[in-house]
């Protein structure tokens, strides 16, 4: 058939019926087939098989020397994890640290003169609390409600850390400690003159120069013209006390009081007996130290987790026949696992590899790709002949099982090193992690799993007892009990097949599923159901949101937690204080200039989510100075030369502008945000102000703090979709090189896109955002959602069986257990992560469940269908 396919037209077989077609069949194969590495793979991998079947031995022990050795590498762990939040989840290149850059090196700071929150270029060092009025009063603003307030406030005050008190440490404006809130300093330590000033204050702006939109929250509001109204009642108080760190000395000793605070708080505040208030607290510390403490958390959970599959991988191994159980091969299937996590990581951290808590994940997944390829070649091992040496059932079991094998291994290993190459440190450091485990996963199994497999070849082959390794009888002894012949008896085997006997669930595979799910009606059936997912999944992607929440680095009992809920419920009306940066010299004396300069501001205040009646500009003040003392601004030198009275009128201004040479070389205005709610106006608000500052005429910047982080939804999905398309597009070439059919490989890539969408639609309803967490498992999600289908896929094309419904239903009969084996195993290793009190673990869990589920169904159902409707996959 090669000779007539390479040397022109096939001849048609001289006899018509069932072995012409087969002739036929094969010779389409043939035509069709691009599996260039197949047989070459194959034939090597045999080799090794009977390489290892000879001589087991040291291939068992070299894999444990190896990993002695690399597991010195862990004395690297402390010095390798880095603990810095803000540098592994935001974007390595993220406009805001370039923004950031520029306002530290033209804006100076001076917080131990001249301090001003919302001139901060960072989050900056500050302790932070959030008072609310219990459900048995209405407002803070009254004398019982200031009467705690300034308890609290005089509690916060007294902590010392170091013989260093807040009064030392405090950020200071013009040689005093900047108020924790504007009111409390206003009523003087008593809490009667709450009511005093009550009838006179008025929201968010009070005197018409202080803005108190950040200290109280759940406001109402008499009548009055906008946007400043008279403020009635208010249910939510907020204190925030800033801290030096400019000077090293001093951001060290402002450290050590923050956690000073973090430690005595909780015990303040009880001892207080707060009975108008309820208080939560927050620290600028707060989020890396409860970032730091997440790893604490899952260390018990990966023993459970190895616990559980062991059990489970000995309890689907085992059989009655106590020569025949794969006990021991269930065991140290999942002990090679754990030495390829040991193996990996220790050579990891030895090359100073950095290691983020997300890398925490990694071997659970370890875990469940190991025990896939030991239920491989297990059922692989069961199908050769069991009169064979074993040497020769070793090289057929490779052969067998190298190709599946090799194709899910490689399509892992490649979606971990592509995810290397997105914008997050924690994503980079979890896919390398991950990606080398899988190399040393695969080599193990092929060595240490194999070598324990040809032993336990060679004890079945002498018939002994799995537990006591002695001789025993294949038949029942009559002379002997009933427990004694079901226990001491065994290595019986199929003399029809040469085989050993059929496991009852292959049996339920080949006898029933299989003939049952190619049924005409069934197929229907199948299509529909595919037809639902893919319109459920559709429409979750489009509800799907983006972003992280902070708070989610945290424990569920974190004392986070409650101030960022209070914030939420009553603090979010208005949002950061943006600054406007003119990131070049201008001619300000010029009119045309301010002009174009003063249409950017209107543009940028006209923003839905921009308050414009709250912006701060230096040139707008200076013109109106400049008015009422007849002042000539269009010419430089009056310009230049008259700045010190705006500073007289603005002393903030001077900090706005940055005056080189008789030039402004940079100048900065602010902007006050609101309807910044949640994740989606965050990603709107960034990309809209940064689009209107690039299409002014001017050489603008926008910037915050929180920008650092806002920057991540500018880039999550461009990473998501780029890291699924050159997956899929290497994983489409792998299966062409492996798999003898394009049609069937293409509907293994075409498997990749359809789990994708599955889990990003189902993540939606499961209340999982899309963020640097989540991408990660999105990583994940392409390596398992082939791994299933390419098994079923190969095991399809590779069958001896002419009709398509008959390679379906062997395919099934031959890997559908091992499928259910591995997806159970895995499901079992994972499952301990729902107990995780972090949302990090918890989120690997629900898309870990979402794909083995969606692959497993692909695997057993889907696929193995749609292969059907395809002559060219037979």
């Amino acid at each position: 058939i090669q000779r007539a396919g390479e040397g022109g037209e096939a001849r048609k077989p001289s006899r018509p019926g069932p072995e012409g077609e087969r002739i036929e069949a094969a010779m389409a194969v043939h035509f069709y087939r691009t599996d260039c590495l197949q047989e070459p793979l194959s034939r090597a991998v045999r080799a090794l098989g009977a390489s290892v079947g000879t001589h087991p031995w040291p291939y068992l022990l070299v894999p444990l020397v190896l990993s002695a050795v690399l597991s010195v590498g862990f004395i690297f762990l402390p010095s390798r994890q880095p603990n810095d939040l803000e540098e592994q989840f935001t974007p390595i290149e993220g406009p805001a640290k370039i923004e950031r850059s520029f306002v530290q090196k033209y804006f100076h700071a001076d917080d131990a003169h001249h301090f001003s929150p919302e001139r901060l270029s960072t989050e900056g060092a500050y302790a932070t609390l959030i008072a609310v009025v219990s459900q048995y009063e209405d407002s803070v603003l009254t004398r019982g409600a200031f009467a705690e307030l300034l308890k609290v406030d005089l509690a916060v005050r007294g902590i010392q850390a170091a013989g260093h008190s807040f009064d030392r440490l405090c950020a200071r404006s013009n040689d005093y400690c900047l108020s924790p809130n504007p009111i409390l300093s206003l009523i003087h330590d008593n809490p009667t003159y709450i009511e005093v000033l009550l009838p006179n204050l008025t929201f968010p702006l009070f005197r018409d120069r202080v803005f108190l939109g950040f200290f109280f929250g759940s406001v109402l509001l008499g009548p009055g013209n906008e946007p400043t109204r008279p403020l009635l009642e208010a249910q939510a108080v907020r204190l925030i006390y800033f801290l030096q760190e400019d000077n090293p000395l001093k951001r060290e000793a402002s450290t050590l009081w923050l956690e000073a605070f973090l430690e005595r708080i909780p015990l303040m505040l009880s001892a207080l007996n707060l009975t108008v208030l309820k208080v939560a607290y927050f620290t600028s510390l707060s989020r890396q130290n409860e970032f730091e403490n997440l790893a604490k958390g899952v260390i018990p959970l990966v023993s459970i987790a190895y616990l559980l599959t062991i059990a489970f991988s000995i309890i689907s191994c085992t059989r009655l026949d106590c020569v025949r159980t794969k006990l021991w091969v269930a065991f140290f299937g999942v002990f090679s696992a754990g030495l390829s996590v040991i193996s990996s990581f220790g050579l990891l951290l030895f090359y100073g590899v950095p290691f983020v808590i997300t890398a925490a994940n990694s071997p659970f997944l370890i875990l469940g790709i190991g025990v896939d390829d030991m239920f491989i070649l297990v059922s692989c091992w069961q199908h050769t002949q069991v009169k064979d040496s074993v040497t020769d059932r070793m090289a057929t079991t490779y052969s067998e099982a190298a190709v599946s094998v090799t194709i899910t291994t490689m399509t892992d290993v490649l979606a971990f090193y592509i995810g290397i190459a997105t914008s997050f440190p924690s994503i980079r450091s979890f896919c390398i992690y991950t990606g080398t485990a899988f190399i040393f996963c695969y080599i193990y199994n092929l060595t240490f799993l194999g070598a324990i497999l040809a032993l336990n070849g060679r004890r079945e082959k002498s018939n002994r007892h799995w537990l006591t390794f002695m001789k025993v009888f294949s038949e029942p002894q009559d002379s002997r009990g009933r427990m004694y012949n079901r226990c001491c008896t065994g290595g019986l085997y199929d003399e029809t097949t040469g085989t050993e006997i059929e496991h009852p669930m292959n049996s339920f595979f080949r006898k029933y599923y299989g003939p049952f799910l190619m049924n005409s009606w069934t197929k229907v059936f199948v299509v529909v159901l595919y037809v639902t997912y893919l319109a459920t999944s559709l429409l979750g992607c489009f509800a799907l949101q983006e972003g992280i929440d902070l708070r989610n680095v945290a424990t569920d009992d974190s004392y986070i937690i409650p101030y960022y809920n209070l914030e939420d419920q009553y603090l979010s009306t208005y949002g950061p204080r943006v600054m406007v940066i003119v990131t070049e010299s201008i001619e300000y004396w010029n009119e045309s200039v301010r002009t174009d300069l003063d249409n950017c501001m209107n543009v940028l205040e006209n923003s839905y989510y921009v308050e414009k009646n709250f912006s701060e500009s230096w040139l707008r003040i200076y013109e109106n100075v400049a008015k009422n003392m007849s002042l000539d601004l269009n010419d430089h030198d009056a310009f230049i030369k008259n700045l010190p009275a705006l500073f007289q009128v603005d002393p903030n201004s001077q900090w706005n502008i940055n005056i080189s040479a008789k030039e402004i070389v940079a100048s900065r205005f602010f902007i006050q945000t609101i309807n910044v709610k949640n994740s989606l106006n965050e990603k709107k608000l960034l990309m809209q102000l940064r689009h209107f500052a690039k299409d002014c005429k001017i050489p603008l910047m926008v910037y915050h703090p929180a920008f650092i982080h806002f920057d991540q939804y500018l880039v999550i999905n461009q990473n998501t979709i780029q890291n699924v398309l050159i997956a899929a597009g290497a994983m489409l070439i792998i299966s062409l090189l492996l798999i003898p059919s394009p049609v069937c490989s293409l509907w293994v890539t075409f498997t990749i896109g359809s789990v994708i969408v599955g889990v990003s639609g189902y993540m939606a309803f499961w209340d999982v955002n899309l963020d640097s967490i989540s991408m990660i498992n999105l990583v994940i999600c392409i390596g398992f959602s082939v791994d299933y289908s390419a098994h079923i896929s190969y095991a399809y094309v590779s069958s001896s069986k002419i009709s398509a419904r008959e390679k379906a239903i062997d395919a099934l009969f031959h890997l559908g257990y091992p499928v259910v084996q591995a997806s159970a195993s895995t499901l079992v290793g994972v499952s301990v992560l729902s107990m995780a009190a972090t949302y990090v673990f918890r989120t690997c869990f629900k898309i870990m469940f979402l794909v083995i589920t969606f692959g497993t169904l692909h695997g057993l159902m889907f696929i193995p269908v749609f292969l059907t409707f395809f002559s060219y996959c037979t």
